[in-house]
């Protein structure tokens, strides 16, 4: 066996050979954990093209023109097809972490009585406002079970006829 001197030490040709193996793991192992905190970006709903944007203007596009420039809206106003809104939404994850909204950005095309542009207007996501869910519960009719007739509540009924 060759052994070869290095700062003063003696070392074996395979002894390099496992340091040098062990620095590539530990290269390829910091890699792989630095990728995973790498934040994904998530883009939902409508992609904005602030080119065909730029080609609406109020009192001379007609929904339909609308519709072939920007594609059918993601939402219709609830009681009236009067407003079209156009709803993209911009959020990144980073490692496990919950998803964090970056940009949330609704155009609100208002169209007159006749189907002709009114008015185009934006909502960003510094406009936007927080909805608080309801938190209390519908009570329904009927008695609660307990654990215990959960159990054995079908002990000694008589079984569903087989055919």
């Amino acid at each position: 066996m060759m052994l070869r001197r290095r700062h003063g030490e003696t070392v074996a040709p395979h002894a390099r050979g496992r340091r040098l193996r062990r620095a590539l793991l530990g290269c390829a192992l910091a890699a792989v954990l630095l990728a995973g905190c790498t934040p994904q970006v998530h883009q939902q709903g409508f992609v904005q093209d602030p080119e065909a944007l730029a080609e609406i203007r109020p009192g001379v596009q007609t929904r339909e023109e609308v519709a072939s420039l920007l594609g059918s809206p993601s939402a219709v106003g609830t009681f009236d097809d009067a407003h079209w809104y156009y709803i993209s939404r911009r959020s990144e994850t980073t490692a496990f972490y919950s998803p964090e909204l970056v940009d949330h950005n609704v155009i609100v095309i208002a169209y007159d009585e006749s189907g002709v542009v009114a008015e185009i207007s934006s909502v960003s996501l510094e406009e936007a406002r927080a909805i608080a869910l309801a938190e209390e519960e519908t009570p329904t009719r009927g008695r609660t079970l307990g654990f215990f007739e959960q159990l054995f509540g079908n002990i000694g009924r008589p079984a569903a006829p087989t055919q």
